[in-house]
């Protein structure tokens, strides 16, 4: 409950600054988790960004001080964040369809993007089980990209690079040396100020023998929440993420502890048959 207590204030601290400097960074400490992880768990729980939601409640505020006030254009314009009459009309106009000197018409209809509210709903229809694990510091060896949540590049990014190294036959090199997890897609390295991180795909690292290509990083001891997300790939694990952030977090008083975030996948196996198993594991801490 903690958890949805804070994504409220959140919403608050939005609100009450729509006229003014509003980062990323302020809002995420509001609901005391970084940038990056704060992003990710609006996405999941709303399906939008966090950046498209600010812009379309300043857009709904400014329509509403356009029709009842005698305000400028551009003194509204510079209020919520536009430079210039130009760029504030593109965007007025594609939310609302009608410029802002329309929106002051009498009898015009505009469009009202409704603040967000957050409430734990008790869906029922199924259990969702996890275990909690306990890991020593231990490293992977694999290849890396560099990619951002800025306007979700990650969701592409990420599914070429796996089909790029299955292609060119580099996973392939790494299943003899492939533990107990097997292969392993890992999130990690998250600089808040550019909104990137580093996307690893690799195995643990059994060997000083360090196949073509492939770097080290370490991942450090965590205590982990694991869950199995069983079915497809690209349906099962979009599907169990957002329930661990839409009904996990917020059921379990456990909060995420900023660290690396693990995808392990079997070494054989169908990756779109009904049974296969995908395990996430995300770092946390019991608040």
């Amino acid at each position: 409950m903690e958890v949805v207590n804070r994504l409220a204030e959140s919403i608050d601290f939005i609100e009450q600054n729509l006229d003014k400097d509003l980062r990323h960074e302020d809002v995420a400490k509001v609901a005391c988790c970084s940038k990056f992880h704060f992003q990710r768990m609006f996405y999941m729980l709303t399906g939008g960004t966090l950046a498209d939601y600010i812009r379309k409640r300043r857009l709904t505020v400014a329509a509403q001080e356009l029709a009842s006030a005698d305000a400028k254009v551009i003194d509204v314009a510079l209020k919520y964040g536009y430079n210039t009459p130009e760029s504030f009309s593109k965007a007025f106009s594609k939310l609302h369809g009608m410029s802002p000197s329309q929106a002051r018409e009498k009898g015009r209809t505009l469009k009202a993007f409704p603040r967000l509210s957050f409430q734990i709903q008790i869906k029922g229809a199924e259990d969702m089980n996890y275990k909690i694990a306990q890991k020593e510091s231990f490293h992977i060896m694999g290849k890396a990209i560099q990619t951002t949540v800025n306007m979700e590049q990650n969701k592409v990014e990420i599914p070429v690079f796996w089909d790029e190294l299955n292609r060119n036959g580099f996973t392939e090199s790494l299943k003899p040396f492939a533990g107990p997890l097997g292969y392993l897609g890992v999130c990690m390295d998250f600089n808040e100020q550019a909104d990137t991180f580093t996307y690893v795909i690799g195995v643990e690292k059994t060997t000083e023998d360090l196949p073509e290509g492939c770097i080290v990083k370490e991942i450090p001891a965590s205590t982990w929440a694991v869950f199995d997300a069983v079915g497809p790939v690209n349906q099962a694990v979009q599907a169990t993420w957002e329930r661990i952030f839409s009904e996990w977090f917020a059921a379990t008083g456990y909060e995420h502890a900023d660290g690396p975030e693990l995808e392990t996948y079997p070494v054989d196996g169908n990756i779109m048959a009904e049974d296969h198993v995908t395990q996430i594991w995300i770092p946390i801490v019991k608040k």
